[in-house]
């Protein structure tokens, strides 16, 4: 596991070194405040253990956060994917982050897509007659991606306004959206300081997959049918069937927990490291125990990225308050523990519970590094 923060972080430099006029210097953020433990307890379902196992089609791999639920001892778990798909047209396997494309809503960052087919086809690209991009690029690197190189870069503490939870379709697409807007006031300063491109990522909040088309297909995963982000139109999708709405009722928390997982993963696309990724694992075999080590890192640095959210807006004055945060960090309990094919692809519960309170904790870009952390830290 991540180790416990060491007390209080000192606050970031004034500015980085991408920072342009639009950017103010980020706020000061440092350590948390110390969690309750249970501020409350979702109701409890009866539906035994929910695990949809599914195959995704030729044009998709991936999974969403947060999905299937075990209940076990009497207890209710929450079993987690969070979802990254790519577009291999020969080559498919489920609950997977292989990204070797992204576009982007701006009209600066180019689209870009790989060919398919034999391993030599694969790695030609083929670029759209978009403009030529100019300013910040990605930079397709995993632990010594420009992300990291600040020991004190994170997110700038922002006051979120968030529109009013309820369980009703509109509600909840003005919810995600609310939480979209306050996650690009944080996120695209941090990758402006790192040189790293920034575009808002769209959202889909259809009331079943089955109503939204989608390039990355329906986002199945080896432990259930989830939320899930395309790289490929850089879309998180929500779908009201598979945010466990049941379950957490009218808590926001976990909602918005699973909400910045996702957006974790958008942060992955932005900065280069969905597509180092996606060719790392392509080369070691996805299924092979280098493979699903990867897909593990991948999945454990967005609960990361997730806690580093809920952490830096609770602190921060606004709808994301001490309750809500407390929410969060008692939904973690999620990843391969309750997969019902044994495929370890997302981490253990354990993991998954440290990483994220590990990020809320100390909201450092380069704590988030599971890249470079021991395998022992991300089985």
């Amino acid at each position: 596991m991540p180790p416990p923060a060491a007390g209080p972080l000192p606050p970031p430099p004034p500015a980085g070194p991408g920072y342009g006029p639009g950017y103010p210097a980020p706020q000061p953020f440092g350590q948390r405040f110390a969690p309750a433990y249970a501020p409350y307890q979702p109701k409890k379902s009866n539906t035994g253990v929910i695990v949809a196992i599914a195959l995704i089609g030729v044009v998709a791999l991936g999974g969403g956060l947060v999905a299937a639920i075990a209940l076990l001892g009497g207890s209710t778990r929450h079993v987690a994917d969070a979802g990254y798909s790519s577009t291999y047209s020969s080559y498919s396997y489920t609950s997977t982050y292989s990204s070797s494309t992204y576009s982007t809503t701006s009209s600066s960052t180019p689209s870009s897509s790989r060919s398919t087919g034999t391993r030599s086809s694969r790695t030609t690209e083929t670029r759209s007659t978009a403009p030529t991009q100019t300013g910040p690029r990605s930079v397709a690197k995993l632990g010594d991606n420009p992300l990291f190189a600040q020991a004190n870069y994170g997110l700038p503490n922002v006051s979120c306004s968030l529109s009013r939870w309820a369980t009703d379709q509109g509600s909840v697409q003005r919810f995600f959206q609310s939480g979209i807007a306050c996650m690009d006031a944080m996120w695209s300063k941090t990758l402006s300081s790192s040189n790293l491109p920034f575009a808002t990522p769209r959202l889909s909040v259809p009331a079943s997959i089955s109503e939204s088309s989608t390039p990355c297909g329906s986002g199945g995963t080896s432990t259930g049918v989830t939320p899930f982000y395309c790289p490929t139109n850089n879309t998180i999708y929500m779908p009201m069937n598979r945010i466990e709405i049941e379950t957490w009722g009218n808590h926001p928390g976990p909602y918005l927990s699973i909400l910045a997982h996702e957006y974790g993963h958008h942060v992955q696309a932005m900065s280069g490291i969905s597509e180092a990724y996606g060719d790392k694992r392509y080369d070691a075999g996805a299924d092979s125990a280098a493979g699903l080590e990867l897909s593990r890192r991948m999945e454990l640095q967005a609960q990361c990225f997730s806690g580093m959210f809920l952490g830096s807006a609770s602190v921060s004055g606004g709808s994301v308050d001490k309750n809500v945060y407390n929410e969060a960090w008692n939904a973690q309990n999620r990843g391969d523990d309750y997969s019902r094919n044994g495929k370890r692809d997302h981490g253990t519960a354990k993991h998954n519970i440290a990483w994220w309170q590990h990020g809320a904790t100390t909201n450092r870009n380069q704590q988030c590094n599971t890249w470079n952390s021991a395998s022992g830290d991300v089985s």
